[in-house]
Formats: structure tokens, C-alpha cells, sequence
């Protein structure tokens, strides 16, 4: 029997560039699967982009650099969803300009601690996260892990059509058309059967998160105000100490969340990346949480002539948002914000059902690559399109609260963070796994410290709720 370290070596496919010098054989196509061809296809263009770029600096050339992001763009822009862009919104708009703009970086840098480890273990073991956690801690906590990932992620689900929703109601759009609409794209996406096409697709949809930069230009915000802010923390939040510390907790839980775990590494092992690929992997992940940071302060900027102008914004849903902002951004900028939130939803939704129909196929051992037909991966394609599809018609049911929906999940998701970290923790620390790209005493430090910090956020979350009078709530 296969020990762990003879699995985690050994490709799940045979896609390594040494094996993929040339197309791949006829002779050999009848013993391939789908996903097998399209894999070893993509890693002879990356072999290709490799030689010509000998000789140059960085990741040899932009040609490679081009073929090999992709992942941790998607991680973080999908992050970047419409749950975590109201957050934002409801940080700019009842607190303004000021403590949350430094904050949101720190939290980003936490993010990329913890996902830079996941693109490590996907690119060395070519296996998911709940595959791994399956393997090495055994069936109780391989099945429990894919079961709170696929409920976490269904909640968050509703969220993001919520948000699709909201952010199309700005423009009167009824919302069975709206959710509807998105739906059709997100299976349009997902669909198509080949990883690339998919990443591709989805990263045209990521890059339009940027929309929040100019709805944040046209409320012209104090530039050194943001400065001050950014280089004194201050002016602090004020006001009920409860509600501040949900926003806190709402605000870490936009950025990092278990999802992101999941789908980062099983979406490197799909797209093929080998061991020599860390380094431009970990340039792609700290690409993604840059362009993932601003575009939130973005958001932040947007909304804080809300807070400026005396406006309550504690009971806003998505379109309200927007429409509040009007007045002070003009439509132009009411209506980038609302496409805005739209396109979060969008992307978020695609990403999240991926992560979850990845941990189930990892776990129950059935195809679960994007690479595969329909045919050949029934079961993956079933848990994606389905939760998609039910999460969808759950949004259509009237008067859902958003905003508290919104920041629950997210406080939700710092509370499910701490486990999920010690098992990635624990997994880039072991030998067998790893070899030569265990966690270094550096790496370790920044992953306890983010791993402690959430710890701590969730013990203060628990003993507010439960002892409100400690924060004066």
C-alpha cells in the first residue's frame, strides 16, 4: 500500500515537464483520460514559455509568467466578494476615513501568509486540501472538514447572489431576472469543460473589482486624511464596542476564510503546477492580495461621505448603498459601485461552488477536475452546479436581511478559520509531505501569529456575545 509521502510525490496524473516535452503521443491518447491530454497540453506550453525564456530574469519571461497566474488572483479577487465589499462599504460609512484602511492591509498580509503555504502544498503533493486532510489525519476529519468547508460555503453562496441581487436592483432590475442572469453565467463558466478556459474567463470577471477605484475617486476623498490614517491607524472607531468589534471580526473574515484554503490549492493541482513553480505561484498570490487590498479601500473611499455627511448607514442593504452614495459620487458613481457588487457576486460564486465540489471529489475519491466533460466527473459537476442553483433560489425569497446575513457569514468565517489553519499548519510542517519545502522558522512564525490572532478575535467575538456588558453592548 501507498504510504503518504510515496502519494504525495507522485502526480496524480502524469503532467511533469519532463513527461511533457511534445504534445502528447496518439499511441498514448486511448490510455489518457480528458483531464490527463488537457493537463500534460497546458504543461508543455509552460515547458515551451520555460526554454525561450532561459536566459531572462524573474520567472523567464511574460509569456510564463502569463501562463503560470492565475490562482491567487482568483483566491483574493474572489475573496473580494459581495458579502466582503459591503463589509468595506459598512466599515467607510460608519467610521469613515481612518482605522480600517491600515487595517484591511494587515488583514491581506494575513491572507497571504496563509495562502502562500497552500500554493506550496498543492504545487509539491499535486493533491486538494481535503485530500491531504483525508490522508494524513484520517476519514473523520477529512469528511468533517469537507462538510464545514460545503456548509460555510453554501451560506456564503446565498450571500453572493444576495449581493448579485442588490447590486442590479440599483438599476430596477427584477430580481428573478437578475438572478437568473448571474446564474446563466456561472454556468456558462464552469461548464466549459477545460481548466484554462475556465480561469481565464472568470479572470476577465475578477478584474472588473476594480470598479470600486473610480466610484472611490468620484467621492473625493482627503488624500491625506488616508495618509494620516494609513500611518497613524487613527482617527479609532467610536461609538457601541460590540458592534465595533463585529465590524473588526466581519472585516477579517472578508479576507481570510477557509474557502480560500481549499480552492487555492486544488486549483494549482488542476492547473498543473509542479515544485519549480512556487516562486512565480507566490508572485501570482501576493499580485492577487495587493490588487485585492486596494480595491477594498476602495470601498472604503466610496462610502465615506456617508459617514461625513451624518448619513446612518447601520441598516443599508446592498442597492441602498448606491443609492445613498448618489448625491455625493453622482450616478456615474452610484452605478460603478452597484456593478461593483454585482460583479462580486459573480465572481465569488464561481469560485465558491468550485471549492466545495473540489473538496467533495477529493474526499469521495470521484473525478473533480475542471478539465474533465460532464461525463466523466458527474458527481463534481453535480455538487457545483447544484449548490449554485439552490443557493440562487433561496435568494429569491423577499425581505432577506442583507447586511446581517452579510456580516454573520463573515464572522462566521474567522470563528472556522483557526482549525483549518492548524491542519495547514501541521501538513507544511511534516516531512514526509513536504521534502525540501517545509515550513521554514519564518514561515511557522507568521502562520502562529496569524493562527493566534484569529484564535484571539474568536475567544473576544464569543465572550461579547455571550457577556454583551464586557463591551458595554
Amino acid at each position: 500500500m501507498d504510504t503518504l509521502k510515496d502519494k504525495a510525490y507522485r502526480p496524480a496524473h502524469p503532467t511533469t515537464e519532463s513527461a511533457v516535452a511534445s504534445p502528447v503521443a496518439p499511441e498514448l491518447a486511448g490510455l489518457l483520460t480528458h483531464e490527463d491530454v488537457d493537463r500534460a497540453q497546458d504543461r508543455w506550453q509552460v515547458a515551451r514559455a520555460r526554454r525561450k525564456g532561459r536566459g531572462s530574469k524573474g520567472f523567464g519571461g511574460i509569456r510564463l509568467l502569463w501562463l503560470l497566474i492565475g490562482p491567487g488572483v482568483l483566491v483574493f479577487l474572489g475573496e473580494n466578494d459581495a458579502p466582503s465589499m459591503l463589509s468595506y462599504s459598512a466599515d467607510g460609512a460608519r467610521f469613515g476615513i481612518g482605522f480600517f484602511i491600515p487595517f484591511v492591509i494587515l488583514t491581506f498580509i494575513m491572507g497571504f501568509v496563509v495562502q502562500e503555504m497552500t500554493v506550496r502544498l498543492g504545487a509539491v503533493t499535486h493533491r486538494g486540501h481535503a485530500e491531504l486532510i483525508f490522508d494524513r489525519f484520517g476519514k473523520f476529519w477529512g469528511f468533517f472538514s469537507m462538510g464545514d468547508l460545503v456548509l460555510g460555503n453554501f451560506l456564503t453562496l446565498v450571500t453572493e447572489f444576495i449581493g448579485v441581487r442588490a447590486g442590479l436592483g440599483y438599476f430596477g432590475i427584477r430580481p428573478a431576472i437578475a438572478i437568473g442572469g448571474a446564474l446563466a453565467i456561472v454556468l456558462a463558466a464552469i461548464t466549459t469543460g477545460r481548466y484554462w478556459t475556465w480561469e481565464r474567463i472568470v479572470l476577465g470577471l475578477a478584474i472588473f473589482n476594480g470598479l470600486f477605484i473610480p466610484a472611490a475617486i468620484l467621492a473625493r476623498p482627503d488624500w491625506r486624511s488616508v495618509g494620516h490614517a494609513l500611518l497613524t491607524w487613527s482617527p479609532l472607531p467610536t461609538g457601541n464596542r460590540y458592534e465595533i468589534l463585529v465590524l473588526i471580526l466581519a472585516t477579517i473574515g472578508a479576507t481570510v476564510t477557509p474557502w480560500m484554503l481549499f480552492f487555492q490549492q486544488s486549483a494549482v493541482v488542476d492547473k498543473g503546477m509542479q515544485p519549480r513553480d512556487v516562486g512565480a505561484g507566490r508572485f501570482d498570490t501576493i499580485l492577487g492580495a495587493s490588487l485585492a487590498a486596494v480595491f477594498a479601500i476602495a470601498a472604503i473611499l466610496a462610502t465615506a461621505p456617508l459617514f461625513h455627511h451624518g448619513i446612518d448607514a447601520s441598516q443599508f442593504q446592498g442597492a441602498e448603498f448606491a443609492q445613498a452614495l448618489e448625491p455625493w459620487i453622482g450616478h456615474l458613481g452610484a452605478a460603478l459601485f452597484a456593478l461593483g457588487v454585482f460583479e462580486a457576486g459573480i465572481v465569488a460564486a464561481i469560485a465558491i461552488s468550485t471549492s466545495s465540489a473540489y473538496a467533495f471529489g477529493e474526499v469521495f475519491q470521484t473525478g473533480h477536475s475542471l478539465n474533465r466533460p460532464l461525463r466523466e466527473a458527474w458527481a463534481f459537476y453535480a455538487v457545483l452546479i447544484g449548490s449554485a442553483c439552490v443557493a440562487a433560489a433561496l435568494v429569491l425569497i423577499p425581505r432577506v436581511p442583507l447586511e446581517f446575513i452579510v456580516l454573520t457569514v463573515n464572522v462566521i468565517a474567522v470563528l472556522a478559520m483557526p482549525p483549518a489553519l492548524v491542519f495547514l499548519l501541521l501538513l507544511v510542517n511534516d516531512r514526509d509531505v513536504m521534502g525540501e519545502h517545509v515550513n521554514g522558522v519564518w514561515g511557522n512564525v507568521a502562520g502562529a501569529t496569524v493562527t493566534v490572532l484569529l484564535i484571539v478575535a474568536g475567544l473576544g467575538f464569543g465572550l461579547a456575545t455571550v457577556f454583551p456588558k464586557l463591551l458595554g453592548g
